[in-house]
């Protein structure tokens, strides 16, 4: 039998990674995006982010440069798609519908409307975006229809689990592979797909369609619940004259409750959780289970209120009075570290509001600078930590990278105007900052 190839389906962070690792296990990959720009990128070995490890696996793959295996190819022709693939994972965008909490399912509807006719013969679809439970129902009817092979042209969801930061691990080593299948062809493919993985021991669940779909949505949702609940703790700590990390400490080692996700702070952000827990309350709604998912309206909004409850320790520190005229250091602009995203950004929401209020506000963040720039072009930016605090009145760690648990605090007391910072992420050494006769404050720890 002739070795499977495989095409992808979207290029952004999910299809460019996918596509990497599949060169890298082995397939001959053909990947399409609808954007010339994200294309040619790609094509010279570059990415449109920035994500650990992923420029040097394009570059063991891509075709055209030396040494390389050849086996990932770019196009922007569906014909070519259909002819060439066995196995087509769709990995494009379902972003939160403008002005309401449901997702925006046009980017894979029009995908696979695209692609449907260019499939005459056998062919698996497989979806990998996060949609609402129901859609693969729905969409497999879609491809049997459009399709010239008919139900030869299958569907399966294969939900995606990428952490941002380390992503290319978690796609060539999964802590689980889920698909949602309807025929054992469809699950035999997929077998034969992740081969590798499941050789060296990742799990391998077969689903049926809506449980697949929730997967995703639901493992979000846990989560998120657990960093709620953690900044929950902390304002009752806050409230009491706790300390909510020792609590978290205390708390972790039950190993029905664990240690990871439990550090409290200005909450969680990006492009996937926020949006992941609305979705699913959109779809409880309509599929009349709305009381099911009610809770994840509080979570939602416990983690919103971190950001405030950031700007207002922000200002008491300053003397409680307005922040006009006070310079204020922002270490951080991203999410989370490793990363260079910036969507829903707790950090950049924290300076953004004291901006707003008069703060002279200067961010640095090691990868997340020109993509911080873009949305909040009115900040002030510096090169680097120490001219973020140089003249500061108050210095605000608020994205946990590494480089900032290792400055030199006694080298930054020189060039700030007053040694106190506020730890928005509880990542930072109290004992190190105060030895450097910095006043160190953290949520969920006002004795700390």
């Amino acid at each position: 039998m002739a070795a499977l190839r495989i095409t992808v389906i979207g290029t952004g962070y999910l299809g460019a990674t996918h596509a990497a690792a599949m060169a890298e296990l082995g397939f001959e990959v053909l990947a399409l995006d609808v954007v010339r720009e994200k294309i040619e990128m790609l094509e010279r070995g570059e990415t449109p982010m920035y994500e650990p490890g992923l420029e040097e696996l394009l570059r063991r793959h891509v075709a055209g440069f030396e040494g390389t295996t050849g086996r990932l190819r770019f196009t922007q022709d569906w014909a070519e798609v259909g002819a060439f693939g066995d196995v087509h994972f769709v990995c494009v965008n379902t972003p939160q519908k403008h002005g309401e909490y449901a997702c925006d399912m046009s980017y894979v509807e029009s995908a696979l409307s695209s692609l449907a006719p260019h499939l005459t013969r056998p062919a698996l679809v497989v979806g990998k975006s996060t949609v609402p439970v129901g859609s693969a129902d729905r969409l497999s009817r879609m491809i049997a229809e459009l399709a010239p092979a008919g139900a030869d042209a299958e569907l399966a969801w294969n939900p995606e689990f990428l952490r941002e930061g380390f992503a290319v691990q978690d796609t060539l080593h999964p802590d689980r592979i889920v698909v949602g299948v309807r025929s054992e062809r469809a699950e035999k493919l997929l077998r034969e797909v992740y081969a590798t993985p499941v050789g060296e021991g990742s799990p391998f669940v077969v689903t049926d369609f809506p449980t697949a779909e929730l997967v995703k949505t639901s493992a979000n949702s846990f989560l998120a619940t657990k960093i709620s609940f953690i900044n929950a703790m902390a304002e009752m700590c806050e409230a009491a004259g706790g300390d909510v990390v020792k609590l978290a400490e205390a708390i972790g080692h039950d190993d029905r409750i664990g240690k990871k996700f439990l550090r409290a702070g200005i909450g969680f952000g990006g492009g996937c959780l926020p949006k992941d827990i609305r979705a699913f309350m959109a779809r409880a709604g309509e599929l009349g289970a709305d009381q099911a998912l009610t809770f994840l309206r509080e979570i939602d909004s416990i983690n919103m209120r971190q950001r405030g409850q950031m700007v207002e320790l922000a200002r008491q520190a300053l003397g409680g009075g307005s922040f006009l005229g006070k310079r204020v250091a922002v270490l951080g602009a991203t999410f989370k570290p490793d990363s260079d995203d910036v969507r829903d950004s707790p950090a950049l929401n924290v300076a953004g509001q004291i901006h707003l209020q008069g703060g002279q506000v200067t961010v640095y963040d090691p990868k997340g600078m020109e993509n911080a720039r873009r949305v909040f072009p009115t900040l002030g930016y510096a090169d680097s930590a120490l001219e973020a605090v140089r003249g500061a009145d108050v210095v605000l760690h608020l994205t946990e990278w590494r480089e900032f648990r290792e400055l030199d605090p006694a080298r930054l007391g020189e060039v700030a105007k007053a040694r106190l910072i506020l730890d928005g992420r509880n990542a930072l050494d109290p004992e190190l900052w105060r030895k450097a006769g910095w006043t160190y404050r953290a949520m969920g720890r006002p004795t700390a």
